[in-house]
């Protein structure tokens, strides 16, 4: 305990904290002077009344004061400073986005003033600080002034200071010798105590009354929530545009050097295909990138349904057979259902052409008015055979990301063997809810 005490007496974020204090003192000196108007103006009262009212007309001024917004934001700056306290900001939790798979992701938002938010409750939190505040520099400031004072001028005698304390009776005088130099060192000690008190009772009550209110702490927890849940999205946007985009060029590359020099053409078409895939995958690493980086990022690849065709020609490239099954009208599907269904494909076709046989790949897009429903189907089993199954690392989660994705669109998702020798992915997206 006494060692503890003495390292308190000895840190530095002691006397910072006091210094804080102190500073109550002259911030709180102008309205003073406005408190003082009132007994000026009523000299004949008697000097207890005249005490009280400006007492009571400087609390309420220092009240008002601490009631705005600058106040709090000011204090809170401060104490996060001086006192090295961690308090959040008192500002804003972002504009939430449509949904987390609505495409083009809002880039970071102005924030919306938690201050609005709090109760009458929790925003005379802040001018009752201010109040304690303005009490303990004052107190402070002036018990560590006047021993300070005695500690420097007792030892030499300076000012003919003396000391005289009158305990039950008995009356004790210190006019100098050793025994000024002890009660001098004794000031010193308490003034650097005063500071100590001071101190700890601001680093106890500024986390109770500077600290977030209730429905600050929802708010922040809304932002954490929301900046969650858009680097999940930007995960899932990552996962299936460059799985994709390495799956098909690694099998292109592959198909490009065995057709060289016995189709030169068709190697080239699919040197061509890496490189559009390659640029498109560039697009949407940098756009994820600069979202990340919180910079004003570029406008973010809309893909969509629209699309699908570009998506099927890329992967028959690779050298695989993709018979498609469009029906209804894909165009009419817009927005967010539309991204999410042409990610959901260019997953099912990246997972057939990764963990399928080479066989051929089954794409079915039924659009109908009350739901849009997705199959992708390949062939399994013949890989297992023959071992001409070419082999890719998995991180796992290219499944549970379809799995998150259906079920924010409020969608149903299949995925699993079908017969002996295909594997199957079926996805229906209501068209209502999710438009």
């Amino acid at each position: 305990m006494m060692i503890e005490a003495l390292r308190s007496l000895l840190r530095r974020s002691t006397y910072a904290g006091a210094l804080f204090a102190y500073l109550a003192v002259p911030a709180s000196l102008p309205l003073l002077s406005f408190a003082l108007l009132p007994a000026f103006l009523w000299r004949t009262a008697p000097e207890g009344v005249l005490f009280v009212m400006v007492l009571l007309v400087w609390v309420s001024l220092i009240g008002l004061v601490g009631l705005a917004r600058t106040t709090r934001r000011v204090l809170i700056m401060a104490a996060r400073r001086l006192l090295r306290v961690a308090l959040p900001e008192p500002s804003a939790v972002r504009r939430p986005a449509s949904s987390p798979d609505a495409g083009p992701a809002p880039t970071p938002s102005a924030p919306v003033p938690l201050s609005g938010a709090l109760s009458v409750a929790d925003r005379w939190r802040t001018p009752f600080w201010l109040l304690l505040h303005v009490a303990l520099g004052w107190t402070g400031a002036l018990a560590s002034g006047v021993l300070l004072f005695v500690a420097l001028t007792l030892p030499g005698g300076w000012l003919e200071a003396e000391v005289g304390l009158s305990l039950f009776g008995r009356s004790v005088r210190v006019a100098g010798g050793w025994q000024s130099w002890a009660v001098a060192l004794g000031c010193l000690l308490l003034a650097a105590a005063v500071c100590v008190l001071v101190t700890k009772a601001l680093l106890w009550s500024a986390p109770r009354l500077l600290g977030p209110s209730a429905a600050e702490r929802l708010a922040l927890a809304a932002q954490r929530e929301l900046r969650l849940a858009e680097r999940n999205r930007l995960a899932h946007e990552l996962h299936d545009s460059i799985g994709h985009t390495l799956t098909t060029a690694t099998i292109q590359a592959a198909v490009a050097g065995e057709l060289m020099s016995a189709d030169p053409v068709a190697a080239r078409a699919a040197l061509r295909s890496i490189e559009e895939s390659a640029r498109a995958a560039l697009e949407d690493l940098d756009y994820v990138l600069g979202v990340l980086r919180e910079q004003q990022a570029e406008t973010a690849p809309a893909r969509t349904l629209a699309d699908l065709p570009e998506l099927l020609e890329r992967v028959r490239h690779t050298g695989v057979v993709v018979e498609s099954d469009v029906s209804g009208d894909p165009a009419q599907v817009q927005g967010t259902l539309s991204r999410a269904a042409y990610r959901i494909l260019q997953e099912g076709l990246t997972n057939a052409v990764r963990h399928g046989a080479g066989g051929p790949i089954g794409v079915r897009v039924a659009a109908g008015p009350e739901a849009l429903e997705l199959d992708v189907v390949n062939e399994t089993g013949a890989a297992v055979r023959t071992g001409r199954r070419r082999v890719f690392p998995t991180s796992g989660h290219g499944l549970p990301g379809l799995v998150e994705r259906v079920r924010l669109l409020h969608g149903e998702i299949e995925a699993g063997p079908e017969g002996p020798r295909c594997w199957r992915l079926a996805v229906r997206l209501p068209v209502r809810l999710s438009a």
